[in-house]
């Protein structure tokens, strides 16, 4: 094949290639030809094609099926332009260009049109910069824009960002990219999928200025590049990745690659690495060829897999990761990696164990054990993160620089909280209320979280409340809060018109929830039920509402089921996946969830198994879609899990939290899966867990201080009707709580009202008192803050005040934290003001070290003033330890 070269330094090979993956991707794309290839049908320019092309060719099988060729032949003019028109745009090679600024993906984001908005407001800020001043200056741009909070996995776009003006970190850096790329710089979005040290993951990013790519923390901007107050915990992560189109020509490891995408293993950046070796052995010493090998880490008290790679001819796989604890796991099947063991084939194997990554750079896995079979009893283990360090030396600041910073700072919040003032208010919402005669309260409560949405929100109440009465309210109180920040008038208008008809059907705890509410999963909210109904004769309609099972049978006999990579797991909307009737398992499973409630038919994805079904006969009942059909039709009956505590006369024993100290997983084709069950869930022993029948793994946690995890594996298996009894244990952790220092009782602080106080005098509580000095703006201190909030009702029982500290002006009183930050404190709560730090200045000249970790600096003092628990920088679960120490001490 001969390809005339274009604008972009591509390889004859590489152009061939492109060439060839597009004809599969346009035949993968076949059922939404005109809406995805018709842009090629106009004029175009060569750059213009083959960067279209180059779009399409590392397109994820959800873009496929919800965008149209228009949207992203917007994008790929804007990038153009842009890089004609920046200084640096032809300093950014050709391969940094299509894999780092051309794309118009960053995570599972809705995608929208946002490169113009973006560059019409940060370009004019960023002409005449450096490439690495403009980094910093997008990065005071997003501040001004959008603030951390956390939320649930649904990612925002850019401009729902902006437009919610907070989000979780993966939104946060999402924004960032969006904006560096907006104004030709390119940038990329990294995660540490868990930390090792503590329950939680963050995601920053990278932007390449010059030759040299940097990280800066998404809308917390710093003064100078590669800083941030993650660089301490990045130091102890054992992965750092990013996604990149994959055939991304750089020098950095690949940790996986398949389909469209690969992920980059970006660890070396940021800590200490060392590159293992794991050799898998047949239980006859031969090398096990195509076993698939997990990377296992305690987080969330389940062992969540790092990453999946597959062993070669000699059986062996290579990871790149930190000086921390993994637990490595191996499983081949019968007849090779991916396939199905046949007639003849060697049974199903695995084999697992606990590695230590200072011990050495080569382990060997010998599968031991049929995949059908796991062990007996109970297993306790030991996960230790890799060592606190301290990182280099930054040469300071100068006065006038962090001044200025600051300044910057304190201006890019006065700017958002100005914008956060257009949103309706309370007062609003109560007008409303009365005017279209619902209680304020619940009308409030759908206009508070919807923020820069709530004018969308109150007009399609407006609109809608005279002529449906309060169904138009409860169809936004059956969305999640996000939902609420991005969804428009049309969507609202089409689930409304489009469910109302079966009203009178079921009752409202069936029909609200299971056929009104659009949500199924984590897709973006679109109108689809008119349009899905429209595909259908009402002979039709009567037909699948008559047998439910029948919608299944339509999907498996009509839909191509192909599983997208694995590295982004986006899931389409339910128009987009009917048109292009090829979808991965998610994108098939929601749209049955869709088609069911078009037609009237209540439906959902299990709570825990996430498995599509149908509500029929008073109760619900599996679809069985895609693989998990030929089971579904030889359905077995429910077996059910019953936990006991524990009685081995502890009284220390932690109260058992789901996804806090311990989750319940399945054995599926040799690996567990955690069941999904309410984060914090408490109620474990009351009510016995209805399950499938199966082998089962119960994984239970005490984490240490240091991060270390005394963990156990509670092995069991659950029969049809049958009922087991498991006893949930926690490895007991040494007693001793030791006395880290004392601090001045009269060391002075600022009151609110401008008066003078001591920490003695704020820490009078018969059990002692939390302090933390803050950073309120910055995500680790607004981590403390919500989690002092969820613990609220304890801190008030036992009766333990909380004093949070904030730096002050001299002789200034404390500043007020934002009101989002302080909802829900306990009610002995007191912010106090810290003239220059100078009252957390006496604590270091105390000889009390802070660590290298940053702010917060939690202490938890007993009764005498003694600081029983320390802890700075970001660590989530931090506030919950205090209070364990606190709740324990005489």
């Amino acid at each position: 094949m001969s390809v005339e070269t274009p604008a972009f330094s591509l390889s004859e090979q590489e152009l061939e290639q492109i060439e060839r993956r597009f004809a599969e991707i346009r035949e993968l794309g076949r059922g939404r030809e005109k809406e995805l290839f018709g842009v090629f049908d106009g004029p175009l320019t060569a750059e213009e094609t083959w960067a279209l092309k180059f779009l399409y060719v590392h397109m994820p099988l959800n873009d496929l099926a919800d965008y149209d060729g228009s949207l992203f032949l917007a994008h790929v003019r804007q990038a153009l332009a842009v890089r004609k028109q920046v200084a640096w745009g032809e300093r950014v090679p050709d391969p940094l260009f299509l894999h780092f600024v051309l794309p118009a993906r960053v995570n599972t984001e809705n995608l929208e049109d946002f490169r113009e908005v973006i560059y019409t407001e940060l370009g004019p800020r960023t002409a005449g910069l450096s490439m690495a001043e403009a980094i910093l200056e997008a990065n005071y741009w997003c501040h001004e824009k959008a603030t951390y909070i956390g939320s649930d996995l649904r990612t925002l776009s850019p401009l729902g960002m902006i437009r919610n003006a907070r989000g979780r970190c993966g939104e946060e850096s999402t924004l960032a990219v969006a904006a560096l790329r907006s104004i030709g710089i390119p940038a990329r979005q990294c995660y540490t999928p868990r930390w090792a040290h503590c329950d939680d993951n963050h995601a920053w990013v990278e932007a390449w200025a010059d030759g040299t790519w940097h990280y800066i923390g998404a809308c917390e901007p710093e003064a100078r590049l590669d800083q941030g107050w993650f660089s301490g915990p990045a130091r102890r992560a054992m992965l750092v990745h990013t996604r990149v189109p994959a055939t991304y020509p750089g020098p950095e490891e690949i940790t996986v690659k398949g389909g469209p995408y690969a992920e980059l293993n970006l660890l070396a950046n940021y800590a200490p690495t060392r590159t293992i070796t794991v050799e898998v052995k047949e239980p006859n010493g031969t090398p096990a060829a195509g076993a698939r090998v997990q990377f296992q880490l305690y987080n969330y008290a389940e062992l969540f897999p790092l990453a999946e790679l597959v062993t070669d001819e000699r059986g062996e796989v290579r990871f790149t990761t930190g000086y921390g604890d993994l637990i490595v796991r191996a499983v081949r099947n019968g007849a090779g990696a991916g396939t199905e063991g046949g007639v003849g084939a060697e049974p199903w194997a695995w084999g697992q164990r606990k590695i230590r990554i200072s011990d050495g750079d080569r382990f060997k896995v010998v599968l031991s054990g049929a995949v059908s079979e796991q062990p007996i009893g109970t297993e306790d283990f030991e996960m230790v993160p890799p060592p606190e360090l301290d990182g280099p030396e930054s040469e300071p600041l100068s006065a006038e620089q962090l001044q200025r910073h600051e300044e910057r700072v304190a201006e890019g919040a006065a700017i958002r909280r100005a914008y956060e003032e257009t949103f309706l208010t309370e007062a609003d919402a109560e007008q409303l209320a009365v005017q279209l005669g619902l209680p304020a309260e619940r009308v409030w409560k759908v206009l508070e979280p919807a923020r820069g949405n709530s004018r969308e929100i109150a007009a399609f109440l407006e609109e809608r409340v005279s002529e449906h009465g309060e169904w138009p309210l409860l169809l936004l109180e059956s969305l999640r809060e996000k939902d609420l920040t991005d969804t428009m008038r049309d969507t609202l208008d089409d689930h409304l018109a489009g469910s109302l008809l079966w009203k009178d059907s079921y009752n409202r705890e069936i029909f609200v929830p299971y056929v009104m509410c659009p949500r199924v999963l984590f897709e973006m909210l679109t109108p689809y039920r008119k349009a899905l109904q429209a595909r259908f004769t009402e002979a039709e309609l009567a037909f699948y509402q008559a047998d439910p099972s029948r919608i299944a049978q339509l999907l498996n006999d009509g839909w191509e089921l192909r599983e997208g990579p694995g590295n982004l797991r986006g899931k389409a909307g339910p128009l987009g996946t009917f048109q292009l009737r090829i979808a991965d398992k998610g994108s098939l499973d929601i749209l049955f969830v869709a088609l069911c409630r078009s037609f009237g038919i209540p439906a959902r994805l299990h709570p825990s198994e996430q498995k599509p079904q149908y509500y029929a006969g008073g109760a619900w009942v599996d679809a069985g879609l895609g693989p998990i059909r030929e089971e579904a039709e030889k359905r077995r009956n429910t077996g059910r899990l019953r936990l006991r505590r524990e009685d081995d006369g502890r009284t220390d024993a932690p109260a058992a939290s789901y996804m806090e100290n311990f989750t319940l997983a399945r054995l599926e084709n040799g690996f567990y899966k955690t069941l999904l069950y309410p984060h914090g869930k408490t109620d474990v022993y009351d009510t016995a867990f209805e399950v499938e029948p199966g082998d089962y793994r119960i994984t239970s946690g005490v984490r240490l201080k240091d991060g270390t995890v005394l963990g156990r594996m509670t092995y069991c298996r659950v029969a049809e009707y049958a009922e087991t009894e498991v006893m949930l244990g926690f490895p007991a952790p040494s007693l001793y709580i030791p006395v880290y220092g004392t601090p001045d009782p009269q060391i002075p602080l600022w009151r609110a009202d401008g008066t003078t106080t001591t920490l003695g005098a704020l820490c009078q509580g018969e059990r002692g008192a939390m302090v933390a000095w803050l950073e309120p703006d910055r995500e680790p201190s607004k981590h403390l803050l919500r989690e002092t909030g969820e613990l609220a009702e304890t801190f008030d029982v036992l009766g333990i005040p909380v004093v949070f500290v904030l730096g002050s002006d001299e002789g200034k009183p404390a500043p007020t934290p934002p009101d989002s930050s302080a909802a829900g404190l306990p009610g002995g709560t007191v912010f106090v003001g810290d003239s220059g730090h100078a009252a957390l200045q006496r604590l270091t000249d105390a000889g009390i070290s802070l660590g290298s970790g940053g702010f917060p600096h939690l202490f938890a003092l007993d009764r005498e003033g003694n600081i029983r628990y320390m802890q700075s920088g970001y660590k989530p679960g931090s506030g919950k330890e205090a209070l364990q120490v606190l709740s324990e001490l005489e």
